[in-house]
């Protein structure tokens, strides 16, 4: 009985813990992976999260790029940490796509993962370097189909890859995959003129947009954006059933105590639909999201099967 009793006792007192836990943490540094390379979008929103739990922890929140393997390598950084809410995750759309696209992972993304909250999703758009004579969608799909060897185009990430092949895949066209291992060195190569066109993120894309470095085409998305009203989708500029947008959200390792995702949740949904942010991500060409991590964890498997269909359909399933 003494023995029966003990159990109980001791079982009680680690119940007692999580909560005990959740309210002293953070005690020490928080690692922010970023699977990407700096300046890229998810490193950009990354950085604006990150600064904010600063200031609202009583420790820094010290962003980590871990490039490699369209985000592969840091994700799996994460999966393999310790589960105790000091090394947390960035991630964009490849983050499912890349399962999607049938790659093989050193990590579950389902099960050695713990949602936190989807952050926000964001507008692609399509962009060309000035050069290109097309001023519309039908301009270009027309130029794209006198160039029999096929235009470059860039992409820094399996999410703007997929994108891109799914447009190549209803225009009737066949642009030359460039892959990058970040947003930046593929905005660079565009600027030059490295290679001609690029389904790329708002954040990265707009201030070349307005400044007249690269031409704006489209919106990948169904619907326009406040941030650029005038630009049309482009399905409506003649590219039927065409959508596609990125997001990104935060994770951590899998078993992270539940008080502990919480905790998380609560500050980052709480950053992320406060005035400031919001209005910023807009001029960024974002909408804050937040949400519970079910929802995020509902969200991720749908966006699995969904781009899995397409990747099948462009014919790259199991190609990368």
């Amino acid at each position: 009985m003494k023995t029966l009793l003990k159990l109980v006792a001791a079982f009680c007192g680690g119940m007692m813990t999580v909560p005990a836990i959740a309210q002293q943490y953070p005690t020490k540094p928080i690692r922010f992976v970023v699977p990407y390379a700096p300046g890229g979008n998810t490193d950009v929103l990354a950085r604006l999260i990150g600064q904010r739990l600063a200031d609202t922890f009583p420790h820094p929140v010290i962003v980590d790029n871990r490039p490699g393997i369209d985000g592969v390598v840091g994700i799996n950084v994460v999966a393999r940490a310790a589960p105790d809410g000091y090394t947390i995750l960035m991630v964009s759309s490849s983050h499912a796509i890349n399962t999607s696209m049938g790659m093989k992972l050193p990590y579950d993304p389902l099960k050695d993962l713990a949602p936190i909250t989807q952050t926000a999703s964001q507008q692609i758009l399509l962009i060309v370097h000035p050069s290109v004579p097309a001023k519309s969608v039908k301009e270009f799909v027309a130029y794209a189909k006198s160039h029999p060897k096929g235009l470059n185009y860039g992409s820094s990430s399996s999410a703007t890859q997929l994108a891109t092949e799914l447009f190549n895949s209803l225009a009737g066209i066949k642009m030359v995959h460039i892959p990058y291992k970040g947003a930046a060195p593929m905005m660079n190569d565009l600027l030059g003129g490295q290679i001609e066109a690029s389904f790329a993120p708002s954040v990265i894309s707009l201030p070349h947009v307005k400044s007249g470095r690269v031409r704006a085409l489209a919106i990948g998305d169904s619907k326009r954006s406040v941030f650029m009203a005038d630009l049309p989708t482009v399905a409506e500029a003649g590219v039927a059933g065409y959508q596609a947008a990125i997001w990104t959200g935060m994770l951590a390792p899998a078993t992270t105590p539940r008080a502990i995702i919480d905790r998380l949740n609560k500050e980052v949904v709480r950053i992320v639909r406060s005035p400031e942010l919001t209005e910023r991500l807009v001029q960024l060409g974002s909408d804050t999201v937040g949400g519970t991590p079910e929802q995020f964890d509902k969200f991720v498997r749908e966006e699995i099967v969904k781009w899995e269909v397409i990747a099948k359909r462009v014919g790259i399933w199991g190609k990368n």
